[in-house]
């Protein structure tokens, strides 16, 4: 009964969004209400479920992504942007843009939040695009798959972090193990399956895009690469030192604060108010009606998001997600194929990532004790599960979508691809790694 409900609900989404061309926020609104009534839930339960689900998930969202629309509209207006794409241009050349931003987006993506990552990356690839006339998902999509890669596998991200406490697994082989998985699971969700892609027509949002500056008005190359990279600056730091520092030192608390993607967000926009800003000769109202464009940017984003949050705390407030990992606990599948594949149905049910992984872990930690499989595989099978065909209840879909000025058609062929090929090959190498570490007496990696 359960799933019958999410498919209806999945296929209503998809009837008034794409064909009937309501807004998506309302869309939301009108599903997640009836869906909320088909699953028990009291009116009252309803109301409550819709407003946390809105307020969780834009409290969780809402400071990055507004702040990080405006360094991003900050970093296209000055000429930073474009500063840094000619840079790479003219070091890489072309015809290798795509591993480049991929590579970019790999080192990005190990200390950095996917939201705050998007949100940085946004006006370097829209630049590349609209300067040098390439095809923006074409030569997006390998460094969002970097981005979402290491959102879903690796530590120092909320839930494969999570995940590794857990299962008592250890961080650093589960960081090692997924640093392998990860690369070639990028190389062939990025490069080689965007191949496919280059027909897809995307026109993405022109107002991150600051008109072409003559050289002499751009900013310097230092200034542009540190000012629209500070964010993964103060994180790397921040992190090395907690990682040398004991746990009560007089710093942690500090170091806590400032390792909040929101603190660090702040952080780069006041710096950047300087040193993109007003030392470059804008007034301080130019700079504030910037910030003020980039919040009318992404306001229809934000409550997408929202709506998308609304759904998915009605669903967890139903039990629903309990009951869909608990049908599928007896079903005599290998550990960690049944640890993906919970995971998995769930991050299609429900939208995020992270639910989909907590909730996967809280099904599997019981069987962990009487189960061969290996704690830092499970953290990766899971989390590759996390990943697994994300569509209208994420919000990482309207956000690609939306950005990129896609159709949900192509959104789905791209984004939504993307995550799936992502996901498969995940569980391949954990596979692979299940099947060879014996072999190798499981002493690969770090101790």
């Amino acid at each position: 009964m359960v799933l019958l409900v999410i498919l209806l609900a999945v296929l209503a989404l998809i009837a008034l969004i794409s064909w009937g061309k309501v807004n998506a926020f309302l869309a939301f609104l009108l599903i997640t209400l009836p869906v909320g009534f088909a699953l028990g839930l009291t009116s009252t339960q309803v109301l409550e479920a819709v407003q946390k689900g809105l307020g969780d998930t834009l409290g969780s969202v809402a400071l990055v992504v507004v702040l990080g629309a405006m360094l991003g509209k900050l970093v296209a207006e000055s000429g930073a942007a474009q500063q840094i794409a000619t840079t790479m241009i003219n070091a890489f050349g072309t015809n290798n843009i795509q591993w480049t931003l991929m590579v970019t987006g790999f080192i990005i993506g190990i200390p950095l939040f996917y939201n705050v990552g998007f949100l940085l990356i946004m006006p370097l690839i829209f630049s590349l695009v609209y300067r040098f006339k390439l095809p923006a998902v074409y030569i997006g999509l390998p460094m969002l798959a970097s981005l979402s890669v290491l959102h879903g596998f690796l530590p120092p991200h909320p839930a494969p972090t999570a995940l590794v406490v857990q299962f008592h697994a250890d961080m650093g082989h589960t960081f090692f193990y997924g640093l392998l998985i990860a690369i070639p699971a990028i190389i062939l969700a990025g490069p080689l399956y965007t191949r496919t892609l280059k027909g897809i027509v995307s026109k993405p949002l022109a107002s991150l895009v600051a008109e072409p500056l003559p050289d002499s008005a751009l900013p310097g190359k230092l200034n542009s690469f540190l000012s629209s990279l500070l964010p993964v600056l103060v994180l790397v730091v921040v992190l090395g030192l907690q990682a040398v520092l004991p746990p009560k030192d007089p710093l942690a608390p500090t170091l806590a604060f400032l390792a909040d993607p929101g603190m660090v967000m702040l952080l780069s926009v006041l710096v950047a108010t300087f040193s993109l800003g007003t030392a470059l000769g804008k007034t301080l109202p130019e700079v504030m009606e910037n910030y003020a464009a980039a919040v009318r940017d992404v306001a229809p984003i934000l409550l997408i998001i929202g709506g998308a949050g609304a759904l998915k705390e009605v669903l967890l407030a139903s039990g629903a997600s309990q009951e869909i990992a608990a049908g599928l606990r007896g079903t005599g599948l290998p550990p960690l194929v049944l640890g993906w594949l919970i995971a998995g149905i769930i991050r299609v049910c429900l939208g995020s990532a992270t639910v989909a992984g907590l909730t996967a872990a809280g099904v599997m930690l019981p069987t962990m004790a009487h189960s061969p499989a290996d704690p830092n595989l499970m953290v990766l099978a899971i989390g590759a599960g996390s990943l697994l065909f994300s569509h209208f209840n994420d919000g990482g879909f309207w956000l690609f979508k939306e950005y990129f000025n896609l159709s949900v058609h192509d959104t789905l062929r791209s984004w939504s691809a993307m995550e799936t090929i992502v996901s498969v090959v995940g569980l391949l190498g954990v596979l692979l790694l299940d099947w060879a570490l014996p072999l190798m007496g499981a002493n690969l990696g770090p101790h």
